[in-house]
């Protein structure tokens, strides 16, 4: 499958991409915090690019792309992901974001609704009372508790500034990521257009009562026989935490491009 890598320069970064196959409306993919294209979408790209174009993108301090003397929050990263979407002169995409990227997505969705025709929205609340209470662990990580995984490997191989106190830096900014930020209201997620497809792990870093809320807030909940299936929709994958949220490769690929394939 070919293909094409570039960077864009964007609100002071140097965001890398890459995109992958051909045909239909991109879909655009973003990952989640300490990921990269590579270790959130590595084994998914192939069957997702079968039959569509696909836009992978590395976050601000993510895979290759650069840090800035910036926090790391929702709404700098859209913009960054709106100014790359102008360089590639993409009109409108599809949306899979996960976590940080599900964030990200979500903002999308509700704050410039022209960009997207669906979205698919994994492993993030709406408010911060979806969030369970262990997630604050993510506050105090140190890279002495990421050494040897896949994550620090990632990092000083790919990363412009492949060093410890590097990553450090990044570890401390996501554990401030939109701390203190409200969420978004009911309203907001009842009046999104695009239609959703909500995915999270059955032992997620979200609380699986919110995602049922999170689901009717978008029309569903429903006996889909006598009242139709709704165009947005929610699939829980078994035996999944936060972590792992997109690992089980067929069932994800399945889902997501089952959702993204009906007119």
């Amino acid at each position: 499958m070919s293909k094409q890598t570039g960077y864009a320069d964007v609100n002071g970064l140097r965001m890398y991409y890459e995109i992958h196959g051909s045909g239909g409306t991109p879909l655009l993919l973003l990952h989640g915090g300490l990921f990269n294209i590579d270790l959130q979408f590595g084994a998914l790209l192939p069957g997702l690019s079968e039959k569509r174009q696909v836009i992978a993108t590395d976050f601000q301090a993510h895979g290759y792309t650069n840090d800035i003397d910036r926090p790391l929050g929702t709404v700098a990263l859209a913009s960054d992901v709106v100014g790359l979407l102008r360089h590639l002169d993409v009109p409108q995409v599809d949306l899979f974001g996960f976590s940080v990227g599900g964030a990200v997505a979500l903002y999308l969705t509700i704050k410039h609704p022209e960009l997207v025709r669906k979205a698919v929205i994994s492993s993030v609340s709406f408010h911060p009372d979806g969030d369970r209470p262990e997630n604050a662990a993510v506050g105090e990580m140190k890279v002495e508790m990421i050494a040897g995984t896949p994550m620090e490997a990632e990092y000083l191989a790919k990363s412009p500034h492949p060093d410890l106190e590097h990553l450090q830096t990044l570890l401390d900014k996501l554990g401030g990521y939109d701390r203190g930020t409200a969420g978004w209201s009911d309203d907001d997620i009842r009046g999104i257009a695009a239609p959703t497809l909500l995915t999270f792990g059955d032992c997620d870093a979200v609380k699986l009562d919110h995602v049922v809320r999170f689901l009717q807030l978008r029309g569903g909940d429903v006996n889909g026989d006598f009242t139709g299936v709704p165009t947005s929709q929610l699939a829980i994958f078994p035996g999944t935490t936060h972590f792992n949220g997109l690992t089980r490769t067929n069932l994800v690929q399945d889902t997501v491009t089952t959702f993204l394939d009906v007119d």
